[in-house]
């Protein structure tokens, strides 16, 4: 079941994070994309922290590279992209490039803890 629409949770106190956000929002979507910042968010079970999180109007959810890959699906002009990265040739760099964005959004987390970038 295709999405009709998608909702990304983010940490809005992380400012790569809501960069990333601005990014997307800021492209034309095939499927339109709500942004909701993850520590406003109630979703029981979910560590909404840890990872970029989507969830679907299907009740699909999809974490770290799938989230962002699904971001992409979402874009107009880069589903090609999207669909390249999760085959299994470029996935295991679509993963990389997620892990490393995830160690560097570590550092601006901790710098945050403390309110300041709020």
């Amino acid at each position: 079941m295709t999405p009709g629409r998608l909702t990304v949770l983010y940490d809005g106190g992380c400012p790569l994070c809501r960069a990333a956000q601005r990014w997307l929002a800021g492209r034309a979507q095939l499927v339109p994309l709500d942004f909701v910042d993850a520590r406003t968010a109630r979703y029981p079970g979910l560590d909404l922290l840890g990872d970029v999180t989507v969830v679907a109007d299907t009740g699909a959810v999809y974490r770290g590279d799938s989230a962002w890959l699904v971001c992409l699906w979402a874009l107009d002009g880069y589903r090609s992209l999207a669909v390249r990265l999760a085959g299994p040739r470029l996935r295991p760099l679509a993963r990389r490039v997620v892990r490393t964005a995830a160690a560097l959004r570590g550092g601006y987390r901790q710098s945050c803890d403390d309110d300041a970038c709020r």
